[in-house]
């Protein structure tokens, strides 16, 4: 990436807070939607299925749009494809008040779906406007961070970025929430279409046309073993995000509230629910502050590789004391490793694989890098009812969960520590 133009301190930070708006208010805007979406199956006389169906859709429709997306910010810069994102992903907000004032003519009952309704079918084309523009905006935002910067400033900036990713959700929830209750699920949606609107008008003013010159080669999903195989360093990082994705957004967020109930946690006149989300938003908030510090700290140090290990350690003995030690104490601790861990290593492994990749794939291995993390956060939910359930009970899967991000010491930071090319003395004599 030695042939990228070079930008002043005041130039970087002028797009790299664009760029962070960008994703945090896309993140507001996601997060305003949570409190009130699983209310709506009587509203809209749709299934149980049917609304599990309009909340993943734009999970769905991310995963596999993040390789056509990466695809074409190759070929024509960040620029244009995260603007559009943006502007797509406000058309979602949208698309939930038209949903709410859409006739409840009822379609029929599908297979597997159930009871499908018209404002249900608005409410999930509106889901996946929002994930094809969440495919740009991510992978345009990591494409436009690392052209921009260097290998000296490249952590910080990516620490930020994330920073406004983590903290935008959790936002979002509280803000959804209160608008919910305060005046109305259309206010709330209002709102959040707004804010996203925000972000795009200040996307389109500010960011620059940062054009790397691809050839024009093009990826889909179906290629993206292809293209791990030719990249084994993204592969690596790339299994440190789908452990990371799969375990944070996963299976905490899935079996919490139930592992409080079943173990019978209290915190003053608070139920399950009540600890789960005091207990998660101690988890976000410390993931979002390490982010930031981590970033800083990776550019001080010759590899950033190094600040894995603490981080999947944290990880792993957070796991642990949730299996061994079920009180409401080891659990505020323990997810404070957990969320720190989190924090910690994922803006270290963006800005390695930022360090490694030429400027004419950031938006390819940026989209296998999503991928990757969005095949996590999808599998996750599927398997950890069943897992706590079904199979193995709640001490078991936390164990295996402990074991699994601590598997990523010998597949993950091992290997890059051994790679030469990874180390920052390596990325500027290139």
């Amino acid at each position: 990436m030695s042939d990228q133009p070079s930008y002043s301190t005041s130039e970087i930070r002028t797009i790299a807070l664009a760029v962070i708006a960008g994703v945090f208010f896309g993140g507001v805007a996601t997060g305003v939607a949570f409190p009130t979406l699983p209310l709506l199956d009587e509203k809209l006389v749709i299934s149980a299925v049917m609304l599990s169906v309009i909340l993943s859709a734009n999970r769905i429709a991310r995963l596999f749009m993040n390789t056509p997306a990466g695809t074409i910010i190759d070929r024509v810069g960040a620029r244009k494809p995260m603007i559009f994102g943006l502007f797509t992903q406000a058309l979602a907000p949208f698309g939930y008040v038209v949903g709410l004032h859409t006739p409840p003519t009822d379609l029929g009952t599908v297979p597997l779906l159930g009871d499908v309704s018209l404002p249900g079918v608005v409410f999930v084309l509106a889901r996946l406007f929002w994930g094809v523009g969440s495919a740009f905006v991510f992978i345009g935002a990591f494409a436009t961070i690392t052209y921009v910067t260097t290998s000296d400033n490249r952590g910080r900036w990516v620490g930020y970025m994330r920073g406004g990713q983590s903290l935008g959700f959790p936002t979002g929830l509280v803000v959804g929430g209160l608008l919910t209750d305060l005046a109305s699920m259309q206010t709330a949606f209002l709102v959040a279409g707004v804010l996203a609107l925000i972000a795009g008008t200040v996307a389109t003013l500010v960011l620059p046309d940062v054009h790397a010159g691809a050839d024009g080669r093009g990826a889909k999903l179906r290629e993206v073993p292809s293209l791990l195989a030719s990249n084994p360093t993204v592969v690596l990082i790339g299994y440190g995000n789908f452990t990371v994705r799969l375990l944070w957004g996963g299976i905490i967020l899935s079996t919490l509230a139930r592992y409080a109930s079943d173990s019978g946690l209290e915190l003053s006149a608070l139920g399950a629910a009540g600890i789960s989300g005091i207990v998660m938003g101690l988890g976000v908030l410390t993931a979002g502050s390490m982010t930031v510090v981590t970033g800083w700290v990776s550019d001080m140090v010759d590899d950033r590789t190094l600040l894995t290990v603490p981080a999947f350690l944290a990880m792993g003995g957070g796991f642990l004391i949730i299996a061994y030690v079920p009180t409401i104490e080891a659990l505020l601790g323990a997810i404070v490793l957990v969320g720190g861990g989190m924090g910690a290593a994922a803006p270290a492994m963006l800005a390695i694989m930022g360090d490694l990749t030429p400027g004419d794939e950031l938006g390819r291995m940026g989209g296998v890098y999503q991928v990757m993390g969005d095949v996590g956060l999808s599998l996750g939910p599927l398997v950890a009812i069943p897992a706590v359930d079904l199979w193995f009970g709640y001490q078991t899967t936390y164990v295996l969960c402990a074991a699994l991000v601590l598997s990523c010491l010998t597949i993950v930071s091992l290997p890059l520590l051994r790679n030469p090319e990874v180390s920052r003395a390596g990325v500027k004599a290139d």
